[in-house]
């Protein structure tokens, strides 16, 4: 896409000639932005905020100096903050670290969360919005087909429109690249600034809020972005974006610039008005400089000492006065009031809703993780592999099972079957811990961006998850199964396989779930260990048989999968096996067990029976441990807000 600036004279309507301008010109978008923005007689869309406010409170000390700990302080994030915006036009906000940039994006988009106390109005056309339609009408950027042929038709319909944003946005050529971050080399920085960009045009939204879209790229990208941003607003949209240090090029792309300094909304208006603004209070813009940054320097509040605070404190302050007396800012209220009177209000342009259908979207986000993680070559290689690790250290130690009772026949078979219970959730908590929270922060973003829910993210995961435990487990078990010598037998060696395989989903598929709802990974990992443990203890009957312990804990261990897979496990290897006794080396009681069914009759009674329920039941953890991750993640959708 050419792009070129152009210094030129404009012509008022009344043929009168008006000052010089930079002014950006696009060889493929001139005929468009004619078409789309210029010579319209009205907005087709406004934005108004009307007195936003914002505050938090906080605790004056910490929790462990209780008389400090019960004082609080309010904190004011926003202070009456009030603009208006017409589509067509692009808004930068500008202001220091903690002036309230982000804040007053957020309160607008909707993602504030419940922490402190918002206050104030947000209407589209004159319509006041409520708050549970403020992310359903605002795109905010941060730092398969169905059966009937309808949907098919809409299915394609949408292809074809991301195909058109793609090349909009200049993206075709990197279509099928990997977009990349710390793990993986991708596409550039700004490639991946217009990905973010085009993910949320896919929607059609009339609103588009960015926060400092241009951090961490060089001058030339920034400038190209903001420059793409600029284009986006012509074709009959709104777009506001927080901005650091841009370049002075920028004055002109932006049709109105605000300036923000301590929750307060020091300057709002025009390019020209602002330098006219500043003149006028006394803060001239010196030649040769960015107004940009001289006008931020101005409305800002230097915190290095005392005195430094208190003067600059009140030169912004007084800067804010004058601003609020402005015609300027009387002009924004009257347009504002304007909207709101209109007897003909325009409908509220929600953005679209005609998306690919639920199991469209996981499909896309299972092959998306697939790929992904697939790339991780070493990640790959420990998740085949961990288990068998595992394994060699189990078969070091046994090295191999006698039948001998005087030589710890029962003791190493039982030892073996605890270590299978008790330590393969481990080993899928941990890979649980490594991968899941970049994929939930990945998701937390885009799902409150409305591409798709945060429980699909979650089974997406899960269903990658699948068939490398199944092969993990399966590589793990063939090696152990028969070096150590356990029940030569193919069809115990694919049961053993099968219930082996529960606990190591049910480990990661566990810590997943409590992911939804915990944010802390490290807490996570403490409480499936602790719930593993309480697991074991109750449910095993390896440190007392069921049978011995308190009726309450003998109705839990119903609610424990450990329960099902120790049956299952002890059945599977002492069914029908028969043991020898070294008579020349006797020992108290050794000799009395014979059979190994005297084993499972004396501490599993009944087990044999229900071999095939124990197995249903086992696997029965699964799909519920599913519907639990997918109600976890939709109270995700609750506490998570940015």
């Amino acid at each position: 896409m050419n792009r070129f600036y152009s210094m030129q004279e404009a012509e008022s309507e009344n043929g009168a000639k008006v000052s010089e301008s930079f002014k950006f010109v696009s060889d493929g978008k001139r005929d468009v932005w004619r078409d789309s923005g210029e010579g319209r007689s009205e907005p087709s869309c406004s934005l108004s905020v009307s007195k936003i406010s914002y505050t938090v409170s906080e605790r004056v000390g910490p929790w462990w100096d209780l008389p400090s700990y019960r004082k609080q302080w309010t904190r004011q994030i926003l202070n009456d903050v009030s603009f208006h915006v017409d589509s067509g036009e692009i808004m930068g906000i500008l202001g220091n670290s903690g002036s309230g940039k982000t804040t007053l994006l957020d309160a607008i988009s909707g993602r504030i969360g419940n922490r402190g106390r918002l206050l104030g109005e947000v209407y589209i056309n004159g319509r006041k919005l409520k708050r549970e339609e403020y992310q359903d009408c605002f795109s905010y950027v941060l730092q398969v087909t169905r059966k009937n042929t309808q949907a098919q038709f809409k299915f394609w319909i949408f292809c074809y429109y991301v195909s058109a944003v793609m090349a909009e946005l200049s993206l075709s050529h990197v279509a099928h690249s990997v977009i990349g971050g710390r793990v993986f080399p991708g596409i550039s920085g700004g490639e991946r600034r217009r990905v973010s960009i085009a993910s949320q045009l896919l929607q059609d939204p009339r609103v588009i809020l960015l926060d400092e879209p241009t951090t961490g790229l060089d001058s030339m990208t920034a400038n190209q972005i903001v420059v793409l941003l600029a284009e986006l607003a012509r074709m009959n949209r709104i777009v506001i974006v927080t901005i650091h240090q841009p370049r002075s090029e920028l004055f002109r792309v932006f049709s109105r610039i605000a300036i923000m300094s301590r929750g307060e909304l020091v300057f709002c208006g025009q390019p020209e008005e602002m330098v006219q603004f500043f003149s006028q209070c006394g803060y001239e813009c010196p030649e040769y400089c960015n107004p940009f940054d001289i006008y931020v320097d101005f409305t800002s509040v230097d915190t290095r000492s005392s005195d430094r605070e208190a003067a600059t404190f009140s030169r912004m302050h007084e800067i804010t006065s004058f601003y609020q007396k402005s015609n300027i800012y009387q002009k924004a209220l009257a347009k504002t009031e304007q909207s709101l009177q209109r007897t003909d209000k325009l409908a509220i342009p929600f953005k679209s809703i005609e998306s690919p259908s639920g199991a469209a979207k996981l499909a896309v986000l299972l092959r998306r993780t697939v790929r992904n993680l697939s790339r991780d070559r070493m990640g790959v290689l420990m998740r085949l592999s961990q288990n068998l690790i595992y394994g060699l250290f189990v078969a070091f130690f046994v090295i191999h099972l006698d039948n001998d009772v005087t030589k710890g026949a029962i003791q190493d078979r039982i030892g073996i079957i605890y270590q299978m219970v008790g330590a393969s959730p481990y080993t899928g908590m941990l890979n649980a811990v490594a991968l899941f929270p970049a994929l939930r922060a990945i998701g937390d973003q885009e799902s409150q961006d409305g591409l798709y829910s945060k429980w699909q993210m979650f089974l997406a995961y899960i269903f990658h998850i699948l068939p490398f435990s199944i092969l993990s487990v399966f590589i793990f078990s063939s090696f152990l199964y028969w070096t150590v010598g356990m029940h030569p037998d193919p069809l115990r060696f694919l049961c053993f396989t099968a219930v082996v395989l529960v606990p190591h989903i049910i480990g990661e598929l566990l810590t997943v779930v409590l992911l939804g709802v915990v944010q802390d990974p490290n807490m996570v990992n403490t409480g499936v260990a602790l719930l593993n443990i309480a697991g074991i203890m109750v449910g095993s009957g390896f440190l007392r048989s069921t049978q011995q312990m308190p009726e309450v804990f003998q109705w839990l261990s119903y609610l424990t999968f450990q329960k099902y897979s120790c049956e299952l496990l002890i059945v599977t290897e002492f069914h029908g096996l028969d043991f020898t006794c070294n008579i020349s080396r006797p020992l108290p009681g050794a000799c009395l067990v014979t059979h190994g069914s005297q084993i499972i009759d004396e501490g599993y009674p009944g087990a044999q029976s229900r071999y095939t329920l124990d197995f249903l039941l086992l696997y029965a953890f699964i799909p519920a441990l599913l519907l639990l991750g997918m109600i976890s993640f939709k109270i995700r959708d609750k506490l998570v807000r940015h």
